[in-house]
């Protein structure tokens, strides 16, 4: 079996179960994501060698990075950026970047499905430009009212898109 195909079956695996989780328990524990980090490296390892660790530390670093920036604006919680972490060790920098971009379109997708059957559409879409205009003008910070810690905010698991985007980019390896 091609060893991409491998990594991103256990990369899958480790997706859905926190998926599962954060859905019914709004929650990505860190038993799940810690030893999933530390797993990409020996399993990479294993695979390419020395190159192997190095890629799993370059694909781990380039996800928590780029989560880290929605993790500062307080748009994306702590057990979703650990658990793109140690997908991104798993995956490998190349494969990483299939998962956040299909991470977001799918986490877009589903973000429309769930403001619709919870009936706020309309002011969700004033709420995102009311986002993207203090974004502009304050930069890089934490909005007052439009964060994680605003109890009246839907919040959505973001699990489940992170699983999607891994099951996309299994599919696209899977597909060559």
């Amino acid at each position: 079996m091609n060893p991409d195909v491998s990594l991103l079956m256990d990369a899958l695996a480790a997706a859905i179960a926190a998926a599962v989780m954060d859905v019914q328990q709004h929650r990505i524990p860190n038993w799940l994501t810690y030893p999933t980090i530390v797993g990409g490296v020996l399993i990479r390892s294993y695979y390419y060698g020395w190159r192997g660790a190095m890629t799993a530390l370059g694909g781990m670093l380039l996800t928590a990075s780029l989560a880290f920036l929605f993790y500062w604006v307080n748009a994306l919680g702590g057990g979703d950026l650990k658990l793109l972490a140690a997908l991104g060790s798993v995956a490998g920098p190349h494969h990483a970047v299939t998962i956040l971009l299909a991470t977001g379109i799918a986490g877009g997708i589903l973000a429309l499905v769930y403001v619709a059957y919870h009936g706020r559409m309309r002011t969700t879409m004033g709420n995102v430009g009311s986002l993207l205009s203090f974004h502009a003008s304050a930069g890089l910070q934490s909005h007052p009212e439009f964060n994680l810690d605003n109890p009246e905010a839907l919040r959505m698991p973001y699990g489940l898109p992170i699983a999607l985007g891994t099951f996309y980019a299994l599919i696209t390896v899977l597909g060559r």
